[in-house]
């Protein structure tokens, strides 16, 4: 539970919370769980998913299950490369936090670099050792939740009701709703290590809905109260900090600038432990070129996907901020998301009939999906098609290649 948990409560609680209000005003808080909704009957078509299987693989598994070898590929680089975009869209919510203590890091210009440099420092690590990375990150996630709690409560003590509730335009809301799926990305995780769960279908199901319902409340929570003390849409990325400042002074800003670096910095160690890790599996099974499971000597650790984790994530974080890298992560997540639940129906027809529930939940979750997607601009659709065709071109380049055996 350790990765999905950080893959969902990260960076993304820092940043969304002034993303959300400048689009909706107070409706923000509604408009958190309005997403959860939205999002519930995905989930449950993991779940049900989840149920049929008592291997790894997640959406790759059940992608190649139902539709063959080719799209089982493509929902795990979706995967990937949106862990990848996300990473660098994290890294830009530590920097932009970090700034209300350096504010050297305020600079625009100095903002990217300094994202490099965290993205260098997490690659190293995990580079050299899977101990270090993940003992690193037990040690993060259990203290970053602290700060967080103390902000709730203090929206309920010293917090005040900004004026009604106002319903928001409908342009508006499709300007921030495909954002909002920005918080649950990171849930599938505990599908993908389901192989090593204790009785799988039972226990995944589970854990993904509740994970998605008390995500959903905590996050709604988390803004509830940057509006109860104090919300400013012309915020930047750093506004939970403002907020604690409002309420506790100096020492609040100076708490949740430290949750939101550590939380953030969770999040990424958790994503580059995992991720690489999923790049070195596809080529061992011969999805990926050989070259991502090559194996360090020294360290054994698969080196060359990591390396490659970690020079994209470079390369994204130097192209845009948090706001644009997450819209862009989120819609190449989708992908995967459409291919899964695209699967659910096949597989229950080939055992003999289609569950009418499941169905229903499979055809929400579709126009859900495809109708946050539809709001992504113009940039976010060039990103996902380039990604999509060099996982492409990657796929039959290693066709012509003989499969990797062993193991890291």
């Amino acid at each position: 539970m350790l990765f999905p948990l950080n893959g969902m409560i990260g960076a993304g609680i820092f940043g969304l919370p002034a993303v959300i209000f400048a689009a909706v005003g107070n409706f923000a808080p509604w408009m958190m769980l309005i997403g959860g909704i939205l999002f519930l009957p995905l989930a449950l078509c993991y779940g049900w998913m989840a149920a049929r299987f008592d291997h790894s693989g997640g959406s790759m598994l059940y992608g190649a299950a139902a539709f063959g070898r080719f799209t089982g590929f493509q929902a795990g680089w979706a995967r990937y490369t949106s862990a990848i975009v996300t990473a660098a869209a994290n890294t830009h919510v530590i920097i932009t936090y970090l700034g209300a203590l350096f504010p050297v890091l305020q600079n625009p210009a100095v903002v990217p670099w300094a994202a490099t440099l965290v993205i260098v420092a997490i690659t190293a690590i995990n580079y050299r050792s899977m101990r270090v990375s993940v003992g690193t990150l037990g040690l993060l996630t259990a203290i970053k939740l602290l700060p967080l709690l103390a902000l709730v409560i203090a929206g309920a003590v010293v917090g005040s009701v900004r004026g009604e509730v106002v319903l928001p335009q409908f342009g508006q809301v499709e300007a921030v709703i495909l954002t909002t799926y920005y918080a649950f990305i990171g849930f599938e995780g505990v599908v993908e290590a389901a192989g090593e769960v204790k009785d799988p279908k039972r226990a995944v199901p589970r854990a993904i809905i509740s994970m998605v319902t008390g995500v959903t409340l905590f996050y709604a929570l988390i803004i509830w109260a940057y509006t109860a003390l104090g919300a400013d849409a012309g915020d930047e990325g750093n506004a939970l900090a403002t907020a604690a400042g409002n309420a506790m002074g100096a020492a609040g800003t100076l708490a949740l600038v430290v949750a939101a670096s550590i939380s953030s910095a969770a999040n990424n160690f958790a994503s580059g432990v995992a991720i690489p890790r999923l790049s070195y599996g596809m080529a061992e099974q011969g999805a990926l070129p050989r070259w991502f499971a090559k194996v360090h000597p020294r360290f054994g650790t698969p080196s060359n996907a990591i390396l490659f984790y970690g020079v994209a994530a470079v390369a994204f974080g130097l192209w845009e901020g948090f706001a644009v890298l997450a819209v862009a992560g989120t819609l190449i997540r989708l992908i995967t998301y459409l291919i899964t639940c695209l699967a659910l129906p096949v597989l229950e027809k080939r055992d003999g009939g289609i569950v009418p529930l499941h169905f229903a939940c499979v055809v929400l979750a579709l126009v859900g999906t495809l109708f946050v997607g539809s709001f992504a601009p113009l940039q976010a659709w060039i990103v996902l098609a380039g990604i999509v065709t060099l996982g492409t071109v990657l796929y039959f380049i290693a066709a012509r290649q003989q499969p990797v055996t062993g193991a890291a």
